[in-house]
């Protein structure tokens, strides 16, 4: 067996897009299913002073459901230069426990990767699903977000694992 469905799986949470069209509502995740999750942005080169923000929230249902913002983050990773190649390095970032993740160094020319991670452990009693939200910058900047999740608790070939939101 290959690495996706045995170490990990990826999902989408949201789609490429400009992320100053409208405030940017990530695809909901199951943590039930897996013993933590990366979440991965990625960021086109942006305008001076629209720093684009991530918020990891957390929920109760696959939909509608109570939602909350989750305040587990206290470490980021961020690779950012002009032009993303290959020769950078991850950058550990730390702040108090909170749900969102901004920097102003995400607002010029440089691409940007920012990962946060999420243990299922962190979660609310009763709350099982995540979401990442990006709040609209205010100016046009290209961008995306998706999960790797780990730890599966079943580990299948990739064309049997569950559906990431079951």
């Amino acid at each position: 067996m290959k690495a996706l469905g045995r170490h990990f799986d990826i999902g989408s949470a949201i789609v490429p897009v400009d992320l100053a069209t409208a405030a940017n509502t990530g695809h909901r995740l199951h943590l039930k299913n897996y013993g933590g999750v990366a979440i991965v942005g990625y960021l086109a080169t942006g305008t001076a002073a629209e720093n684009p923000t991530f918020d990891v929230r957390e929920h109760d249902a696959a939909s509608g459901g109570t939602s909350q913002d989750l305040d587990v983050v206290d470490t980021y990773y961020v690779k950012s230069e002009a032009t993303l190649d290959g020769d950078e390095t991850w950058t550990a970032n730390t702040q108090t426990a909170a749900s969102e993740v901004t920097d102003t160094d995400w607002d010029d020319a440089n691409e940007v990767l920012v990962v946060m991670e999420v243990d299922s452990t962190q979660l609310s009693d009763g709350f099982e699903w995540i979401s990442v939200n990006v709040a609209d910058p205010g100016t046009a900047h290209v961008g995306c977000a998706f999960y790797v999740m780990y730890d599966l608790a079943v580990q299948r070939a990739p064309e049997n694992l569950a559906q990431p939101n079951a």
